[in-house]
């Protein structure tokens, strides 16, 4: 119950992108890689990655920055990425054809992609110590 009031005023900006043409996997270490900082400097490591899917990643970070001036008027130099997760989706399935007639099944996964922003509050000081 404590602290409810700093709670609400905090308002969480969101963007999410659904069918990103990638498996959880994949994604899972370029949002761990981004989690906690600010959201122009996600954007400029994500620019120098050399994984396909980036350029995805980059697009929904931009999309909740553009949330985040327009419904919230948010200033874009204080907002940071708080959370980052995907999770699974449909699996498209394709097969090949193999030796002797048999078939090998091909795994298309697809999934969907969260980022929340919030704005960088300034920290209160607490006194006392530690003991």
């Amino acid at each position: 119950m404590k602290n409810k009031k700093k709670e609400e005023d905090i308002k969480l900006v969101k963007s999410i992108n659904k069918s990103v043409r990638s498996s959880t996997r994949k994604l899972k270490p370029l949002l761990k890689s981004i989690v906690g900082k600010k959201a122009d400097i996600a954007i400029r490591d994500l620019s120098f990655s050399d994984k396909r899917i980036s350029k995805d990643i980059k697009k929904t970070i931009s999309s909740a920055i553009a949330n985040a001036e327009n419904n919230f008027q948010y200033d874009i130099d204080k907002l940071f990425i708080k959370e980052a997760y995907c999770g699974k989706q449909i699996v498209m399935k394709r097969f090949r054809p193999r030796a002797k007639g048999r078939a090998a099944p091909i795994m298309k996964p697809y999934s969907n992609l969260t980022i929340i922003l919030t704005e960088k509050q300034k920290q209160e000081e607490k006194h006392g110590s530690k003991s």
